[in-house]
């Protein structure tokens, strides 16, 4: 049977509603005791609620962007024990719309810091403590944004921030006995549904920015108790050997986005030969793509 180590202590950020509160119900669910978070006190105190209200499942408000409340998340986890899984799911939506055309820059701001800097904020609070104890999970929350395929500024930046970080940081504490994974997952939230979100897809298709295969799952997400299993399946002692992956969870489907690999192209020594020039760099690598 696939388990969680013993006495796990989880937190999940961003995990008062939407996917971050599915993959808080299903390691609660698998035995873990479980901090999770967001904004609104009042959302906050009814996710709680519906985790069972007990002991073992303690609420934290406030962005995980803000020191102050990751800090109150790990004195919060340590009340429950030692802190060995941190999922990170904090997230806001690109204002609509949105191009580098006319984006301003406390939005960019924001967009960066809910995603990027949150996501580094609550790695550098509890990867010493996963370090000191030789064993730690870590999921972040990727996007397919992050492809430019949704267009926008800062929220595709942030993502694909967060994607490298993973990369980094999993090579960076691997040896010590943490794994580090993303997740760029597909489910209906608050971000995904509603009139002003459909209207923004449409225009995306209309661009030509968001194919036809694209445009058809972000108008029908599913569920997100779909994805949580790939994020709780990250944090079992089963999944200690996977660490520095990028994977994709939608409904039934699961994928992963290779490590990012420079491909060949040519070389010449430049000890012995002139710098390439423009016309040669053309016929090397085309125009036409």
């Amino acid at each position: 049977m696939r388990s969680l180590a013993d006495g796990s202590v989880a937190v999940v950020t961003g995990s008062s509603r939407g996917i971050g509160l599915e993959v808080a119900r299903a390691l609660a669910n698998a035995g873990a005791s479980v901090v999770i978070n967001g904004r609104d006190q009042t959302v906050l105190d009814d996710a709680v609620a519906a985790l069972g209200g007990s002991a073992r499942v303690v609420g934290v408000a406030g962005s995980a962007a803000d020191p102050g409340v990751v800090d109150s998340l790990l004195d919060a986890a340590r009340e429950l024990g030692t802190p060995d899984t941190l999922v990170n799911c904090a997230g806001i939506a690109e204002p609509a719309a949105s191009s580098i055309l006319d984006i301003t820059l406390d939005d960019w701001r924001s967009l960066i810091d809910v995603h990027l800097h949150a996501t580094f904020m609550t790695c550098r609070t509890f990867a010493p403590l996963m370090v000191e104890a030789g064993r730690g999970w870590i999921v972040n929350t990727g996007s397919h944004a992050f492809t430019g395929a949704f267009g926008g500024t800062g929220y595709p930046a942030g993502k694909g921030g967060v994607n490298s970080l993973t990369y980094a940081l999993a090579a960076e504490l691997r040896e010590h006995g943490v794994r580090v994974n993303a997740v760029c997952p597909g489910a209906e939230t608050r971000l995904s549904s509603g009139a002003d979100y459909e209207a923004g897809i449409e225009r995306l298709h209309q661009r030509g920015i968001l194919d036809d295969l694209m445009h058809a799952g972000a108008l029908a997400p599913p569920p997100a108790e779909y994805v949580a299993q790939l994020y709780l399946f990250l944090a079992l002692t089963e999944s200690a050997e996977v660490t520095g992956r990028v994977f994709v969870g939608a409904g039934g489907y699961i994928g992963e986005f290779p490590r990012p690999v420079e491909q060949y192209l040519t070389w010449r020594d430049h000890g012995t030969s002139p710098p390439w020039t423009p016309d040669e760099i053309a016929a090397l690598i085309g125009t036409d793509r």
